[in-house]
């Protein structure tokens, strides 16, 4: 066989299902090879929604998805995909072709160093120097970019190495097992836990894995203490336990904020500082202390002046929830003053379900769009916001059930991963409902993505809310500086761009007609897009109503 068919074996022999890409003429050997193979190659209209397909592949999965470009222009095009997942903490492979060898040490067509390019956005990036050398190679790329913290890894195929002739194995893939803390932190995690009367939990993105959350809620079953999570730990808890207390990160002052400057420990569990920066909530910071801080995560904390922890656990974040656990079951229930944790949850309740019998003409709030939302949409299924101003209220106002069916992007936040992400999770999970929401200005980046789906037959649905501007930064602008630059453009006929792909659009002005368009949309044998004109003068009322807005864009 060549190298380029032992490179196929390697990634057979990783398990993978899928790989998301575009061809070119310096990784033909790689694609001819995926010929003879079971993986299936999904032919994709542009690499950034490839590599956006292989993000969500590995975020709702666990194993790597896996993108392909060629050389030059192709490898840039990857480049926002492959750094969203890094950031985002999805497992991610890129692969992408090269010049042939005998040509890389000189000026020549499209010939630029790519590895070097990656190297920032990656875990690890590197060149097959030797066809040999592949099986060590895919085997080391795929090990670290599943393990904790997960993210992505970059290899680089030269177009004649990719020809060569070898003889060779894939590396067995083993598995290893995550280090676990001592009993001795634990036990000091546990005193603290003891002594504090309003202890609150912050969970994170890594509190979203299966493991963890099933930990997670067998601890806040026993002690009743609240649960908070950023943008990305949505449904590490569900949204109708007690214990439940939805989202912070949007705003200040916000009723979930409240609960949590007012405990007197904080519980960060799988907590990412790329997400949602300490300064926002532990304010005090720069040697004095808001509240007591216990750290459990996979990987010990970044250093942070607003982030001064007492007791760090670092190992398997399910198995540190389980031997707090083991010890509440043993030695019984602290008692603790939750009463104002329960206050909050029963005023965010009141907030989100303020607008559900909205009947508005010509605009549709929010509010309004996301209950209904929320109403079409099962436990299981799979919602997917796109960055922009809808991404602040989807963050606020739509809930979840169970770990990963919310996904946002909230680390390197890319505007138009919405559409290529949904594709991604309709074939991890076809029977599932899946959904991208989507402003207007996000939905372009990639609409080209939409052929992919009727083409695969992956019936996504989304829905964009329209206000032809970019309503973000308007929103960002008009709260600090009382005025806004212009940030408005046009936009097609959205039904008619529907159509001309042979897919379903909807265009919904009445606030009454939205839940039975989206179930006309669910119920399409074809992707559908659903097309709302939002009402963004909530935004500022939203701002002004719980204070100055702090979500990173």
């Amino acid at each position: 066989m060549n190298a380029a068919e032992l490179f196929v074996k390697c990634l057979e022999n990783e398990g993978v299902e899928y790989i998301f890409g575009v061809p070119g003429e310096e990784n033909a050997h790689f694609i001819m090879a995926l010929e003879n193979s079971p993986i299936k190659f999904i032919l994709c209209r542009h690499e950034q929604g490839a590599a956006f397909m292989a993000d969500t592949f590995g975020r709702l999965t666990g194993m790597a998805g896996v993108c392909l470009g060629t050389l030059g222009p192709g490898a840039t095009n990857l480049v926002t995909g492959v750094a969203d997942a890094n950031m985002d903490r999805s497992p991610l492979i890129a692969i992408t072709g090269q010049a042939d060898s005998r040509r890389q040490h000189k000026e020549s067509h499209q010939n630029m160093d790519a590895v070097r390019m990656f190297r920032p956005i990656t875990k690890w990036a590197q060149p097959i120097l030797h066809s040999m050398n592949i099986p060590e190679v895919v085997r080391k790329a795929f090990k670290l970019a599943m393990t904790e913290k997960p993210g992505a890894c970059h290899i680089e195929l030269a177009d004649d190495i990719a020809a060569y002739d070898v003889e060779n194995e894939p590396v067995p893939v083993v598995s290893p097992r995550r280090p676990v803390p001592d009993d001795t932190i634990i036990n000091q995690a546990m005193t603290l836990i003891r002594q504090a009367k309003r202890p609150i939990i912050l969970a994170g993105n890594g509190a979203i894995r299966t493991r963890a959350s099933q930990q997670l809620r067998r601890f806040c079953d026993a002690t009743g203490i609240g649960v908070i999570s950023t943008f990305m730990g949505k449904g590490s808890v569900s949204r109708h336990a007690p214990y439940c207390l939805f989202t912070v990160g949007l705003q200040a002052n916000d009723h979930g904020w409240v609960a949590l400057n007012e405990a007197d420990l904080i519980i960060t569990l799988g907590y990412d500082l790329v997400e949602y920066h300490p300064r926002l909530w532990n304010q005090c910071g720069c040697g004095e202390k808001q509240s007591k801080i216990i750290h459990i995560d996979f990987l010990p904390a970044e250093t942070d002046d607003h982030y001064r922890i007492d007791v760090e656990i670092v190992g398997d974040l399910a198995h540190a929830l389980w031997m707090l656990n083991e010890r509440i079951a043993a030695e019984g229930i602290p008692s603790f003053d939750l009463s104002n944790q329960a206050r909050q949850r029963e005023n965010l309740l009141a907030d989100f379900a303020e607008h559900k019998d909205d009947d508005t003409e010509g605009f549709i709030r929010p509010q309004k769009a996301l209950w209904d939302i929320r109403e079409a949409m099962g436990p299981d299924d799979i919602l997917l916001s796109d960055v922009g101003a809808h991404k602040m209220w989807v963050a606020r106002y739509y809930h979840c059930d169970e770990p990963n069916t919310c996904l946002i992007t909230n680390g390197f936040c890319s505007m138009g991963f919405a559409l290529p992400g949904a594709i991604g999770a309709k074939l991890v999970y076809p029977d599932r409902r899946v959904l991208a929401v989507c402003g207007d200005g996000g939905f372009l980046m990639n609409v080209q993505e939409l052929e992919t789906a009727r083409r695969i037959g992956a019936n996504i649905v989304i829905v964009i809310w329209e206000d032809n501007e970019y309503g973000l930064i308007k929103w960002k602008q008009d709260s600090q500086f009382g005025t806004h630059t212009d940030l408005r453009f046009n936009n097609p006929d959205f039904v008619k761009l529907a159509e001309s792909f042979d897919c379903l659009g909807i265009k919904v002005d009445n606030a009454r007609d939205l839940k039975p368009a989206l179930e006309q949309a669910f119920n399409f044998e074809r992707p559908a897009l659903v097309v709302i004109p939002i009402d963004y003068r909530e935004n500022l009322k939203l701002s002004q109503k719980l204070g100055n807005i702090q979500c990173p864009i």
